[in-house]
């Protein structure tokens, strides 16, 4: 993850993609020859995606020169260890609420002496045993991206202490499940929306942490660069999917006329 975390470190604005019903390869090759994206995410949380399928994409992504990291369902220690293990270059856990589980998530990332992450060298991130462990160590230590996505009101409650936890790299804010959880579905325009992105984003400013977002349209990825966000979350595989067969059906709209 030495780019993402580089242009993070560089205050630059980063593009990530993500991954989760289309979790294949051949999809990671073409957005990399295609997408100018600095990461891939790939989706445990709403996605069916195994570690096996992440054994898979995380080699394409190496072999393409992508980032990638892996967004966790709500998780325990195995899954934020595994995704590691399998290639990724870093994990999101979705649904944090407070700062205890962030700390918790932290170390369950890293090795001594920040973590007590269990260790292996023997898989792809360690080169197979081709590491040594001291380096092994070294290096996951530094270039593991970790993230935590802030998404419900007890988060925006707490993302002052959240943001102040050590080696966090990213808050990212789920606009859809922050506007049901502030009792507003859908409505990610609400004035209540916008107050917890705002508090987000100072949060994030006042502890020197970057925040991203996954924006519904072109003015709401505007607003939120203006607002300080340094990651934003352009794409998703089923969206392209959608626009893209919409696109040859209004191309070809008179062969798709009902018969």
């Amino acid at each position: 993850m030495a780019r993402l975390k580089q242009l993070l470190a560089q205050n630059k604005l980063t593009r990530v993609f993500c991954l989760g019903q289309l979790c294949s390869p051949k999809f990671i090759e073409l957005l990399s020859l295609f997408g100018d994206y600095d990461a891939v995410w790939l989706d445990q949380e709403h996605g069916s995606v195994s570690t096996e399928h992440l054994e898979h994409a995380t080699r394409a992504a190496r072999a393409t020169g992508t980032d990638t990291f892996v967004r966790l369902a709500p998780t325990d220690y195995a899954s934020v260890m595994r995704p590691l293990e399998a290639g990724a270059g870093g994990i999101m856990a979705a649904q944090v609420r407070n700062a205890r589980q962030t700390e918790e998530i932290v170390r369950w990332a890293k090795f001594h002496p920040r973590g007590l992450r269990g260790i292996n060298n023997t898989g792809v991130d360690g080169l197979y045993g081709k590491t040594p462990l001291a380096e092994y160590m070294q290096d996951a230590n530094a270039h593991t991206f970790i993230a935590v996505q802030i998404e419900n009101s007890e988060a925006v409650e707490d993302v002052e202490r959240i943001a102040a936890v050590k080696d966090l790299d990213l808050l990212f804010i789920g606009p859809a499940d922050l506007s049901q959880s502030l009792g507003v579905p859908g409505e990610w325009d609400h004035p209540n929306n916008w107050k917890a992105i705002e508090r987000v984003a100072q949060a994030a400013k006042d502890h020197g942490v970057h925040w991203g977002i996954l924006p519904p349209s072109l003015p709401y990825a505007r607003r939120c660069v203006e607002m300080g966000c340094k990651m934003l979350s352009l794409g998703i595989d089923v969206w392209v999917v959608q626009r893209g067969v919409r696109s040859f059906q209004a191309e070809y709209e008179e062969f798709f006329t009902k018969r």
